[in-house]
């Protein structure tokens, strides 16, 4: 079957050329309508999100979706204006009347492609930024989640014209199709592999790309920092949503000595936080059963190659690809021939190595590819900024886990494998708007660039020219 999106894309494109930027009072009002449909949607959207996945815990989706979907709309609106301002710069030097200035100015159509783990979440912050910055947008949910994307195109054909924003839902037939158009501006939230066949497609029209991917976060914790009070921290950002989160710790780090402590509290944190796996309307399900079943299969290969598996499963219940229900789990004595170590996990398990010196740390952060984000635990300002400033990660959180990506005022993006670009906040804005600079001649600004500089050149012009270059004045 051919998908034709051309013609919701050619009415977008053309709306955004004739009407030109909308104003501050427009895009306040799309944003107020789009916080308006959340609101009004709220109950719907949490028992889609729940059904996508078999049981979501209503708590999760409200405090890691709806409220920083809704939160960041309320900080653009409230920034706006001194966003859309030109920003004024120097001109040099040698310009001495003239001056610059910076526009920002809608790209006109812009992509979204969102993912299955938070759908509300990963399609709505990136709306909030283009209609911040006076875009037309199109949106393509993810097809795993389709009681949620449903329920988006229902809440956005609502509140907004077609040519204002859309929803496009359908299989990875209509993904492929969507991505090929030709976009002022791309986003996708995905696996790296579906991320390369994104910027494929995008490469055709030469079309800008946002990627957001993922990538195996290290967690490194400190021999002087206290490991309960770490081991609380990271198990409660890795089983949020039961690890299927981008930005989850993918492994632990800890010094030798400390390994079993680590495992002691989490022997002790676990299953407090969920007595109960199955029953359990805290505890979310994996999203299929292809996904729980390459999942349980890195839980076996890890047991059948020494590792030493922790699951937490206090009221003995039973897990099974008919419920989807993976217990917390975490695997010490993890080894590089463990899959849990290969590749990125995406779901509740957590691997645990050791190192001997914060060196070793580093060096391992550095042989691997570079993570969307990375988590340290030390009370040493000095080592901080060291591990901070000889590792490079998309992001990074210290003495915490996640809440990085919740910063209006932080740009959220990832580095090489685990993506390209950055939204959120300003970061945002300035993502989805062209960075237009202008110079503009003063009064009398040609008087340092008479006519000797102009052909034919002559002796004065050479002199002057020699010293343009050799005037140590900088700006």
């Amino acid at each position: 079957m051919v998908v034709d999106l051309r013609p919701l894309f050619d009415a977008q494109h053309v709306a955004s050329r004739e009407e030109g930027a909308p104003d501050h009072q427009e895009r306040v009002r799309r944003l107020r309508l789009l916080l308006e449909g959340l609101q009004a949607y709220q109950a719907e959207l949490v028992r889609s999100v729940s059904e996508d996945f078999g049981n979501r815990s209503k708590q999760e989706t409200l405090l890691l979706e709806i409220f920083p979907t809704v939160d960041e709309i309320r900080h653009s609106i409230s920034h706006l204006k001194q966003w859309m301002k030109p920003r004024r710069v120097r001109a040099n030097w040698q310009f001495a009347t003239a001056r610059g200035r910076i526009i920002y100015q809608p790209l006109g159509v812009v992509g979204i492609i969102g993912a299955w783990n938070y759908q509300i979440l990963l399609v709505m912050s990136p709306l909030v930024n283009a209609l911040a910055a006076g875009n037309r947008v199109m949106i393509k949910p993810s097809e795993i989640a389709p009681r949620t994307a449903e329920v988006m195109a229902r809440m956005i054909a609502e509140r907004f014209k077609p040519e204002e924003i859309t929803v496009v839902t359908g299989d990875a037939e209509v993904s492929a199709a969507f991505a090929a158009l030709p976009f002022d501006h791309l986003i996708f939230t995905g696996s790296t592999r579906v991320g390369k066949l994104v910027m494929r497609a995008a490469s055709d029209n030469l079309t800008p790309v946002t990627l957001e991917l993922g990538g195996k976060s290290p967690a490194i914790i400190h021999r002087d920092y206290p490991i309960a009070k770490a081991a609380e921290r990271i198990l409660t950002g890795k089983f949020w949503n039961a690890g299927q989160t981008c930005i989850a710790p993918d492994y632990v780090m800890v010094p030798e000595d400390r390994l079993d402590a680590f495992m002691q509290a989490a022997e002790t944190i676990l299953p407090m936080r969920f007595p109960k796996v199955v029953d359990n309307p805290d505890y979310t399900r994996i999203v299929n059963e292809r996904f729980y079943e390459r999942l349980a299969g890195m839980v076996e290969d890890a047991k059948a190659k020494g590792g030493r598996v922790l699951q937490s499963n206090p009221a003995n219940e039973e897990c099974n690809a008919s419920n989807r229900v993976i217990p917390p789990t975490v695997v010490a004595n993890a080894s590089p021939e463990m899959q849990v170590m290969q590749e990125e996990i995406f779901g509740p398990i957590l691997p645990v190595i050791t190192y001997r010196e914060l060196d070793d740390a580093i060096g391992h952060v550095n042989a691997h590819p570079r993570p969307l984000a990375l988590y340290y635990f030390d009370s040493s300002q000095a080592r901080i900024d060291r591990v901070l400033n000889e590792t490079t990660s998309g992001g990074a959180t210290i003495n915490d886990c996640i809440f990085h990506i919740a910063q209006h005022n932080l740009p959220f993006g990832g580095v090489g494998p685990s993506g390209m670009g950055a939204y959120h906040g300003f970061d945002g804005f300035a993502t989805f708007s062209k960075k237009k600079g202008v110079f503009i001649q003063g009064f009398g600004g040609r008087l340092l660039f008479p006519k000797i500089l102009s052909p034919p050149y002559g002796r004065i012009a050479n002199w002057l020219i020699r010293l343009l270059i050799r005037n140590p004045k900088t700006d």
